[in-house]
């Protein structure tokens, strides 16, 4: 028996299950591994500081797969932004036939793409965004419910009422996100009418996963609760792993009338970085879900894929048969 899906269609991959892109996680060596297990990764293209870094990057996991996986664009506003076309001639050039985009006003991104016949999945926190970039020519959408690591949006819509919003209206394929590490995720996701699931947190507690054994193991041991909303005030809203510094943003914000100059000596990208390096847990901030407290152990990629495929088929062939009368 084999889960397929719009998605494992469209995409030509043997399981609904996707590694979104993730800053400074979604590089060769994971990317291939899920590759390698039937899913579809993403290498995140803003983690390589130039476009000839990404198309080393893009070499390297060749190197190491032969299946599909695709590159993820994130475009964010910015006073000086990173230069994105020579970031989407490395894609082009490559040869990525996938590409995730998210963020702001993709537009540009995705006729340039679209013209080199390449697909591409958006990832949308809203129902209204998710039709807009149906508008916009994309093959996909990834919804991203409350639940998600990164940015929720500002909505606060979890995945059970999300994803069946999302569906009575969308007719490309979906894939939902925030809140699935397990064979019960993706069942239930299928059943609420998405055509897979996209997991981040997941995918970082993995053998595969480029991050200091540090994270992995404080990952296994949090349970749901230890995520915290920062940048609320700022409508900018980041779940991210709750530690020393989250909770000193959190503090800061409750105070009131904080502006991102009092918190930006905290919350630097370089000071995660160099905190994700050094094994340092409460250096800097950290993307996480509250779906940590599904996760209890390290397994490698192909482990992981195989046992939710397996569990679900499980799941769909004994329990739910076997609530039919």
């Amino acid at each position: 028996m084999a889960i397929k899906t719009r998605f494992t269609e469209a995409f030509g991959v043997e399981h609904p299950i996707a590694q979104g892109g993730m800053q400074w996680v979604g590089k060769a060596e994971l990317v291939a591994a899920v590759a390698n297990a039937g899913a579809l990764g993403f290498l995140t293209a803003l983690t390589q500081p130039t476009p000839e870094e990404l198309a080393r990057e893009i070499q390297r996991t060749k190197d190491l797969t032969d299946k599909p996986f695709g590159v993820n664009l994130t475009i964010l506003p910015a006073i000086k932004p990173p230069p994105y076309a020579e970031y989407r001639d490395a894609i082009i050039q490559g040869g990525i036939k996938v590409v995730e985009t998210a963020g702001y006003k993709p537009q540009e991104h995705v006729d340039h793409f679209k013209q080199h016949g390449i697909k591409i999945i958006h990832k949308c926190t809203a129902v209204r965004h998710a039709l807009s970039a149906e508008r916009m020519g994309v093959d996909a959408i990834s919804i991203d419910g409350f639940e998600c690591a990164g940015h929720p949006g500002e909505d606060d819509i979890p995945n059970l009422i999300l994803i069946p919003a999302a569906a009575n209206k969308v007719k490309i394929p979906m894939l939902a996100s925030g809140g699935f590490a397990d064979a019960r995720g993706l069942v239930a996701a299928i059943a609420l009418g998405a055509d897979g699931v996209n997991m981040g947190t997941r995918f970082c507690v993995t053998k595969e996963a480029p991050i200091h054994e540090n994270f992995k193991t404080q990952m296994v041991a949090n349970d749901e609760r230890q995520t915290d909303l920062i940048f609320r005030t700022l409508h900018n809203t980041a779940r991210v792993m709750r530690n020393k510094v989250s909770s000193e943003v959190v503090e800061i914000e409750r105070r009131g009338g904080a502006k991102f100059e009092d918190v930006m000596h905290l919350v630097a990208g370089v000071r995660g970085r160099k905190a994700m390096e050094e094994g340092d847990t409460d250096g800097g901030i950290w993307s996480a879900g509250p779906v940590q407290g599904l996760i209890d152990d390290i397994p490698t990629v192909k482990e992981l894929v195989d046992r939710i495929i397996s569990e679900a088929e499980d799941i769909i062939r004994q329990r739910l048969n076997g609530v039919l009368s």
